[in-house]
């Protein structure tokens, strides 16, 4: 029994089944509904987006038997014969391997002959780009001024390589790259209408590992099909593409997050194990930080389905805004350099090494790496120079620490307003970073008790408002107020000035300084009368001022 792939047995046979590109179709079925059918028409775009299907769909609407219109009957000798391939007025062309003069000068031999059977003489050249210039040159004349009866359909994946004589004569349209959501809801459909039992995980799978191609993504259910057994599931899909379970990639982030090298090291050697496609890790490890900084920007409802929205949500409290984009970086540049590396493992492991290394020193050793990284290189080069330098002078004996209670600036628990001070104030002594920061500066006070502490929150902010973030929050608050006190955020319209507000206050009362200042400047004034010049206000910037709290 023959057997025909699903990427031919599910090609669109009419424009409504075309998937993505409904720019291209409401052109096509406009100019064929109103009779402004040009005669020469080229699609561009990258693999498997529909370019020849197009074509083929737009040659059966010209010679339907039905009369041209855009949507051909289907049914009909002419186009039984173009869905099966064997309509003599379609001629159709693979320009790779005709690429000579001598081959396009026989393609258009019989140019000037009406069609054998249909209305119009289809020339369907695929790949056209790949003809060479004499070739090009001697389609040009009929390309110009082709008979009443013939319409030229080309195909082409790199419309930069065409001649520009040859671009002006034809209408352009560029094919879109089909999105992941749209690859997936078609393969549903398939695998529903073909009895496949299948997971969302491991269709979502090969959506990703289509790239924008339908015609990749059907030939790799063909494949997935085959590997399960007529069963998609999520494992099967991962192990015939080579990718990685999503949670290994999630505890290498969690590494990160703990700047552990040593648990970082111990990891990449477990997934050496599995002999896997670096490069697809880092790919994976890319989206997973894209994810983490759209949770940090926009909240987690935008989040798809198919995320791990509570893993996602868990890093982005973790994880400063601009350490996730400083991650980013690193490792979209290290996938561009992972070629170069000697080993593609090394070139891995240097590119989460990079990320440890680059990371602002906050905690542990001045290398950016945590005092239990297990790093011992450093400490004995201290050791070395010490005892080179001879022994340093005994520091006098440090001041006995002022009692938590008895430090300046921080509150225990409170039973007024009065009590907590100044929202602002108390808030740069929380030590707060990331989002947590924007969401406490957007928030003031409303009412203080001894066992509650109620905060107004922007309603323009409201997608910081997430329970990561407000538990964050809350544990710091307590920190400092005692662990007996309910803290609640309630979204309201602004009756009270926040920080993010104040702050945005002061940065436009020194812009306006900085403005007048310059204007007032004698200099500034001389140079406007003497060359009739005139001060731009919008590139008069203030000097950035340098905040410890962050």
């Amino acid at each position: 029994m023959d057997y025909l792939a699903l990427a031919r047995k599910w090609r669109p046979q009419k424009f409504e089944d075309v998937a993505g590109q409904p720019h291209i179709v409401k052109a096509l079925a406009n100019a064929l509904e109103s009779g402004r059918v040009h005669h020469a028409y080229l699609f561009a775009g990258t693999r498997g987006v529909g370019k020849t299907t197009v074509a083929r769909i737009l040659a059966k609407a010209l010679n339907c038997e039905q009369g041209v219109s855009a949507e051909p009957c289907g049914q009909c000798q002419t186009c039984i014969a173009l869905d099966e391939g064997r309509f003599v007025d379609l001629i159709e062309v693979d320009a790779a391997s005709r690429t000579g003069v001598d081959d396009t000068r026989e393609l258009l031999e019989n140019v000037q002959y009406r069609p054998t059977v249909g209305r119009y003489k289809v020339y369907l050249i695929d790949e056209v780009h790949m003809l060479s210039k004499p070739a090009f040159n001697a389609l040009l004349k009929t390309l110009e001024e082709p008979p009443p009866h013939v319409k030229f359909l080309f195909a082409t994946t790199d419309p930069q390589r065409l001649p520009v004589t040859v671009l002006s004569r034809c209408l352009q349209f560029n094919l879109k790259r089909l999105s992941t959501r749209l690859i997936i809801a078609r393969m549903a459909y398939i695998c529903d209408q073909e009895q496949i039992d299948t997971q969302p995980a491991a269709l979502t799978q090969l959506a990703r590992a289509a790239d924008g191609s339908m015609r990749d993504a059907l030939s790799l259910l063909d494949q997935a099909v085959a590997f399960g057994n007529e069963v998609l599931r999520g494992d099967d899909v991962a192990e015939m593409l080579g990718t990685m379970d999503s949670q290994r990639v999630f505890a290498l982030l969690d590494g990160l997050v703990a700047g552990d090298a040593r648990a970082l090291l111990q990891e990449i050697q477990v997934l050496d194990e599995l002999a896997p496609d670096y490069q697809s890790i880092l790919n994976e490890l890319s989206t997973l930080l894209q994810r983490i900084a759209v949770v940090q920007m926009a909240g987690p409802e935008v989040l798809d389905e198919d995320d791990d929205t509570d893993s996602l949500c868990r890093l982005a409290g973790e994880l400063d805004a601009e350490l996730v984009q400083l991650f980013y970086q690193i490792v979209v540049t290290s996938r561009r350099d992972l070629d170069l590396a000697p080993d593609p493992r090394l070139g891995f492991e240097m590119a989460l090494l990079r990320m440890l290394a680059f990371r602002p020193v906050t905690h542990g050793a001045a290398t950016g790496l945590p005092e239990n990284s297990g790093s011992g290189a450093p400490r004995a080069r201290s050791a070395a120079k010490q005892a080179a330098a001879g022994p340093e002078p005994t520091p006098p004996a440090p001041e006995p620490e002022a009692r938590p209670t008895e430090q300046a600036g921080e509150p225990g628990p409170v039973s007024s307003p009065e009590e907590l001070g100044d929202w602002p104030s108390f808030l740069g002594k929380l030590g707060l970073k990331g989002a947590v920061r924007q969401l406490a500066e957007h928030c003031w006070l409303i009412s203080a008790s001894p066992f509650e502490l109620r905060l107004g929150l922007d309603p323009g902010c409201r997608h910081l408002l997430t329970d990561n973030l407000k538990g964050q929050l809350t544990d710091l608050i307590k920190e400092k107020m005692g662990s007996a006190i309910a803290v609640g955020i309630d979204i309201r319209e602004q009756v009270s000035e926040t920080v993010a507000s104040r702050h945005a206050k002061e940065a436009e009362q020194g812009q306006r300084k900085v403005r007048e200042t310059i204007e007032q400047d004698p200099n500034i004034r001389e140079l406007v009368d003497l060359f009739d010049a005139e001060v731009v206000p919008e590139s008069i910037r203030q000097p950035a001022a340098t905040d410890d709290t962050k």
